[in-house]
């Protein structure tokens, strides 16, 4: 099989990562594997709790981390910071997850007569992760998938394989052999993991056309899948909003890292007298942006992932001019640079209708629609097949938050930026956004496990 190679999106020509892809026969050792691990695996209960809080000792403490993930995939080291304290939080989390109740005794509709349910894993989970959050994802994936009694074959992005070599490398050291096993399986043979019987569920985080091929091609043997995919997510301002505060929320949930997040602030809904004061601020805070070497501490704009993403955010920006946007402000890309940059763009786009306010773009890319009133703003707002997240912006709370109530979306935002939400809490949208059950806290356990209902009737004395 050939290798997959990683590269450097600040400096294209620099290799991060080189790895060799499975064989056929590989591939079905490496599924053998988790199989034969996962019953021993799922017999204690405090024996997995133990090893997911030894993960997060390890993943802490695996220096390099954070400038591995901002040279693989261009995050700004901030970030790539937080992703870590997420990723380490998140494993924490499940530790004690994995010690939660396991059944739950139901009413019996007959004397001498009891009925339980109980949770059980669902066997081998294939979890297939994107770049984006090279760890994060991965391990909100697998954490809960592992504490449930699960084992997981965990096929990373061509473009991370380096962090997901580490993180391998990590769970070979602490969890037992084949309960998490990486598998860089090329994207054209993911079929067949798919396929393969004994893959129990597949969860997906990615784009929606890959993700809805995912659900489908499980669906033909009865298996579940997870599908978590694009957002055109909308920022509504209200008249009575703080424009300085609700334009740097939404710069900062649009732009920073490229604007390459699910939850990426993709369209700005100025309502009424809301719409020129939000415009100045929005220009001035993209022109103010800090473009440039990832690696610097104060970058928070660094490039796209590669040559393919910035070409197809370009021929978007001058798609949309070209029907009739116009360029509001742009951000200062760094002159001679061989790195994937973009500018950080800001457009008038007053049709909700029109492509660029309904298709996703990902990178940093900000639409301003403007609207007479919030009725006809949450009607632009929902105007599109996803809905992932969605926030609002208002001095009034109470009217603001009765404004997000109609949005539809599976993420709602009163004066926030849409990126961010606690780990503990439900993560997924409505529509093309998300297919199955929620991601994150207790809600994960839906997808993780199944259930079994035992009745049982004592014999009369």
């Amino acid at each position: 099989m050939p290798a997959i190679r990683s590269t450097n999106p600040f400096r294209p020509g620099e290799t991060v990562a080189e790895v060799e892809a499975p064989s056929a026969a590989e591939l079905g050792d490496i599924v053998a594997a988790a199989v034969d691990s996962q019953r021993r695996w799922a017999a204690s209960a405090p024996e997995r709790a133990a090893a997911l809080n030894a993960l997060a000792d390890a993943v802490a403490a695996r220096e390099g981390l954070a400038e591995l993930i901002t040279a693989e995939v261009g995050k700004p080291i901030a970030e790539s910071r937080g992703e870590i304290a997420r990723a380490v939080a998140i494993l924490r989390y499940y530790s004690q997850a994995a010690l939660d109740p396991i059944g739950e005794l139901y009413p019996a509709s007959a004397p001498r007569t009891e009925v339980r349910v109980r949770r059980e894993p669902l066997g081998v989970v294939l979890t297939i992760c994107p770049w984006n959050f090279p760890l994060a994802i991965p391990l909100w994936k697998a954490s809960p998938a592992l504490a449930w009694g699960n084992a997981v074959v965990m096929k990373p992005a061509a473009a991370a394989v380096g962090v997901a070599a580490v993180l391998g490398e990590l769970c070979d050291e602490v969890l037992p052999a084949g309960v998490l096993t990486v598998a860089n399986v090329p994207g054209a043979e993911l079929g067949t993991l798919l396929d393969d019987e004994r893959i129990a569920a597949a969860t997906f985080t990615g784009s929606t056309s890959v993700g809805m091929s995912v659900a489908e091609r499980m669906a033909r043997r009865a298996a579940p899948a997870q599908a978590e995919m694009g957002g055109q997510n909308p920022a509504i301002v209200l008249p009575d909003a703080d424009p300085a505060a609700a334009a740097a929320l939404i710069v900062a949930g649009s732009m920073h890292f490229a604007g390459q997040k699910c939850t990426a602030t993709r369209r700005v809904i100025a309502v009424g007298d809301a719409a020129d004061a939000i415009e100045d601020e929005l220009a001035a805070a993209v022109e103010a942006l800090a473009v440039g070497d990832p690696a610097v501490e104060e970058t928070v704009v660094g490039p796209l992932i590669d040559v393919r993403a910035a070409d197809e955010f370009s021929e978007r920006v001058a798609a949309a001019v070209g029907r009739g946007s116009a360029t509001i402000a742009a951000g200062t890309v760094p002159g001679g640079s061989p790195g994937h940059f973009v500018p950080p763009t800001l457009l008038t786009a007053d049709d909700p209708a029109d492509e660029v306010n309904t298709e996703e773009t990902f990178g940093p890319l900000l639409t301003l629609i403007r609207v007479p009133d919030a009725e006809t703003a949450v009607a632009a707002a929902n105007a599109t097949r996803y809905g992932l997240v969605g926030a609002v912006h208002g001095r009034d709370v109470a009217a603001a938050t009765t404004v997000a109530g109609a949005l539809d979306c599976g993420l709602i935002r009163v004066n926030a930026a849409t990126p961010g939400v606690d780990y503990y809490a439900p993560f997924g949208g409505e529509r093309h956004s998300s297919f199955g059950p929620r991601e994150q806290g207790r809600a994960a356990r839906e997808f993780f496990t199944t259930t079994r209902t035992v009745t049982i009737v004592s014999p009369p004395d």
